[in-house]
């Protein structure tokens, strides 16, 4: 996807228009000897389900962060809705994007739906109390990740894979129009992983929910992505539909490993077999 500029407005973003850009971003952390990106851009249209890949140190974690304005770039910009991403007020930013960590420290000992109820902050008047509204929803988000028996559990009892669930759980009860996870799969067991994979993909196709995942496993990626962005030291290198992106000699030149590249005949989407690492 080019990057084209968007015009900001209340009238929402029109299905396939940049929602959420990077252009042109810099950006170093302190102390660092380089920066970790040089004139990025990267548009990310409404409605799509964008996988971002790449080995371990090549950005992906730092690029969230700067979409989602935790980070600011020391150039470029990321706009939102066609606006810069800090020009919105954190409650007005949560209204819209919703961020998943790879893993998340628990400080203290709530119980399942006390958190999954704070993902209904940003929808929340001046008293900033719940109501059945916002339970109704909550409850929903649980049910959809398998958690719907355990709203009183208290976090600390969970699996870490249970926790990671609930933290899914609480985006999804944030209504938001973007969704960003961080490797959010990363310690659940396949079924939990098919099973998210397929609830972001409904939700993309159903309710139009814009997606960037990142994600370690190429094969999930390409199954549920519509399009990926490959990343190496700061850069994409490639940007496309799955089969466009990994390819054998992409994978190859990025991941240093040699790979076959089948077609999986269910889904129609490629799946990656690593053969050995490059020189091996």
């Amino acid at each position: 996807m080019t990057d084209q500029p968007t015009d900001g407005g209340d009238g929402g973003t029109a299905p396939g228009a940049a929602i959420l850009e990077a252009r042109n971003l810099h950006f170093r952390y302190p102390g660092a000897g380089v920066p970790i990106f040089d004139g990025l851009s990267l548009a990310i249209g409404a409605g799509d389900f964008l996988g971002l890949i790449g080995p371990n140190g090549s950005g992906k974690t730092s690029l969230l962060r700067l979409l989602s304005g935790t980070l600011r770039p020391s150039a470029g910009e990321v706009r939102l809705e066609g606006r810069s991403v800090h020009s919105f007020r954190p409650r007005e930013r949560a209204q819209r994007l919703a961020v998943v960590p790879q893993e998340s420290r628990i400080l203290f000992n709530f119980s399942v739906m006390e958190m999954v109820l704070m993902g209904r902050a940003p929808h929340l008047g001046l008293l900033g109390l719940e109501g059945s509204h916002d339970r109704a929803i909550a409850r929903h988000a649980l049910e959809e990740m398998d958690l719907g028996d355990r709203e009183e559990t208290p976090l600390r009892e969970l699996s870490s894979g249970e926790r990671q669930r609930a933290l899914v759980a609480r985006a999804l009860a944030q209504e938001p129009a973007i969704l960003l996870l961080d490797e959010a799969t990363a310690f659940l067991d396949l079924k939990h992983r098919l099973q998210i994979g397929e609830i972001l993909s409904r939700l993309n196709r159903e309710q139009g929910l814009t997606i960037m995942a990142i994600s370690h496993d190429l094969n999930m990626a390409a199954r549920y992505s519509s399009r990926l962005a490959l990343l190496k030291q700061g850069r994409i290198v490639a940007d496309g539909t799955p089969a466009e992106v990994l390819t054998p000699d992409q994978v190859r030149a990025v991941y240093e490993t040699e790979v076959r590249v089948e077609i999986d005949p269910s889904s129609g989407a490629p799946y990656v077999i690593p053969r050995s690492p490059v020189g091996a």
